[in-house]
């Protein structure tokens, strides 16, 4: 059976960002439509996740990655409309119980474009 993952978001000028609390993931995959997110792996002991989201608004999926690490695995989203603030995740107005902000990464955007830049790069570089 198949559970969905923890999952942490967040929104930027440029990207959006999710990210799959999964540790010590394996068979990971991402795929990013233009309003949809779709993601799966297992992990250490064989439980698979299984993600589906349906996007708030329209993505830029040729520029969108995802970056693995020990405890999970963050994907970030180019918006179609770059400095439009994304209110949710979803394109429903529910709240799945397994998604949450993350409101460590939540800051105001001002003079934040150079931050985000950065960042990108740094998982570019990966």
């Amino acid at each position: 059976p198949r559970q969905p993952a923890k999952t942490l978001w967040y929104d930027r000028p440029r990207y959006v960002y999710l990210e799959f609390c999964v540790e010590d993931s394996t068979d990971v995959k991402v795929t990013i439509e233009d309003q949809r997110l779709v993601f799966s792996c297992k992990n250490a002991d064989g439980v698979e996740f299984y993600n589906e989201i349906n996007l708030y608004a329209r993505v830029n999926s040729k520029d969108s990655r995802e970056k693995r690490s020990d405890r999970s695995i963050t994907c970030f989203m180019r918006k179609w409309k770059e400095k439009v603030a994304w209110p949710r995740i979803t394109k429903e107005n529910i709240k799945p119980a397994w998604l949450s902000v993350d409101f460590d990464n939540w800051r105001d955007w001002e003079g934040d474009e150079e931050v985000e830049r950065a960042m990108v790069e740094q998982y570019a570089e990966v």
